[in-house]
Parts: structure tokens; sequence; C-alpha cells
């Protein structure tokens, strides 16, 4: 069996982090599935999809580490080609990937109690995100 449900989201622009944790719960609980996973993939090349404890201490750290991994301020070959100054966005996006899976074990997605799902915005600008979530189970 499988179930699909979209949603849309405005980000505010590099390093807007968003909560995803009761789309998805409530995405798994409308679909019925019990046992499965659960995929939760964003279209775009400079937005990724992971987990972190999404706390105020670490919205601020998580940015901050990937501006030491990828620096907004390097010289990336995509700037010189395309002149839109958001290189750096697209190898964090990269680095960090589209998506993720979320197993289900009875009805329930199974993360730790401070792992949730975060939607990480790496373009230099405010962007409207669409996020698939895809269950697939039992």
């Amino acid at each position: 069996m499988t179930y699909k449900s979209e949603i849309r989201i405005q980000t505010s622009g590099d390093g807007d982090m968003v909560d995803l944790s009761a789309h998805t719960a409530d995405c798994i609980r409308t679909s019925g599935i019990r046992d499965g996973f659960c995929s939760v993939h964003v279209a775009g090349s400079t937005a990724a999809i992971t987990t972190i404890e999404f706390e105020p201490g670490l919205k601020e750290d998580f940015p901050a580490a990937l501006e030491r991994l990828a620096a907004r301020s390097a010289d990336y070959a995509h700037n010189r080609t395309w002149g839109d100054g958001n290189g750096f966005s697209h190898v964090r996006a990269s680095i960090l990937g589209p998506g993720i899976v979320v197993p289900i074990w009875e009805g329930h997605p199974v993360l730790g109690q401070w792992q949730q799902p975060v939607l990480v915005e790496c373009d230099n600008r405010p962007r409207q995100r669409t996020i698939f979530l895809t269950v697939v189970g039992e």
C-alpha cells in the first residue's frame, strides 16, 4: 500500500530550518499504514532534508557548521557561470541531501526523543518549497 502527500513551505532564506515532525506524523497517521517507511523529500537543488534536535542552540550551531564546511565567501565556479551568488547553497544542499527515510513501527515514526526531521533552506533568498511525503507499507 502507498500513500502520498505534499506540503508547501515558505522559507525565510539561507539557514532557515523548519521542523517537519508534525507533518510527518500526520501523513503517517492519515495513511493508515502500521509498518513500513515514510520518505520525506524536498524538490530543488538548494534545499535539504535531515534530522536534528530542533532546539535554539542547534538552530544556531548548524548553520555555523555549514558556513565552515561550505563558506558563502568561497570562490564557486557556479557563481562565475550564473552570477546568482548561491554556489554555496548548491554545495550545502548536496552534502546534506534532498531526503530521508523514516521507518514506521506500529503506526508511529521511528525517531529518537530528540530527533526531528527538518527542512534546511540553503538558498541565499526566501523560497517556496514543496515537500513530498510517501508512505509505503502494510
